[in-house]
């Protein structure tokens, strides 16, 4: 596959970015704490309440928990664990803040992107540690062409969340559109190795990694 080929399969990788955290409301009356102790349990079904309620009631701080998640045996937690880490990824601790983010994601899903990237822009001044606003801003630029910018912002989420598959994935998506398969593909296993789930990026490195190989040996 080109490089062409491969960068509209990644595609997916972002508009999945859009699309995070719309998972549906879990009504259960786990407490923060209990979820929390509940996310390992030995137990199928405990795991994937607890797994799903994390989501609503957990912080940041509690993002180790359901990264490490991502990696259950079960299907079913793994995909709520993702949905749960997008939720508590999105919670800066500022109501206002909060707000303004959602009010900037609704605008890039509606397509205007300079007014998300001003939204955005606002979030960060409010509270500059809050990596999600530096990566929806990174997402809005990327999609609005504007790589570099696109490339500062994900640098400042990895300063902050260096976890962050999203902006790992968002990296490689844009070294790509850069011809540059070599730093894309180191990205994107970043990326899978946080997050084993990525079924684009499971498809897209092998893909990578032949390119690779023709081109080291003058084939293509």
């Amino acid at each position: 596959m080109s490089l062409v080929g491969i960068g509209a399969l990644l595609l997916v990788v972002m508009l999945g970015l859009l699309a995070a955290g719309a998972s549906a409301q879990v009504k259960s009356p786990l407490t923060r704490e209990q979820a929390l102790a509940d996310v390992t349990s030995p137990d199928l079904e405990t795991r994937r309440r607890a797994t799903a309620w994390l989501g609503e009631v957990g912080v940041i701080a509690d993002a180790p928990v359901l990264i490490g998640a991502l990696s259950d045996d079960d299907e079913v937690v793994r995909a709520l664990a993702e949905h749960s880490v997008w939720q508590v990824w999105s919670r800066s601790g500022d109501t206002e803040a909060d707000g303004l983010l959602q009010i900037g994601i609704e605008q890039m899903n509606r397509g205007d992107g300079p007014a998300a990237a001003e939204t955005f822009t606002k979030v960060i001044q409010r509270k500059p540690d809050f990596a999600e606003a530096w990566n929806k801003r990174a997402t809005v630029y990327f999609l609005m062409g504007e790589h570099e910018k696109s490339l500062k912002d994900c640098d400042e989420v990895m300063k902050r969340n260096p976890a962050h598959f999203g902006a790992l994935a968002g990296y490689g998506q844009i070294y790509l559109q850069r011809d540059e398969p070599e730093r894309a593909l180191a990205y994107f296993r970043r990326a899978l190795r946080v997050n084993p789930n990525m079924r684009a990026l499971q498809q897209v490195i092998p893909q990578l990694e032949q390119l690779l190989t023709e081109r080291r040996k003058g084939t293509i």
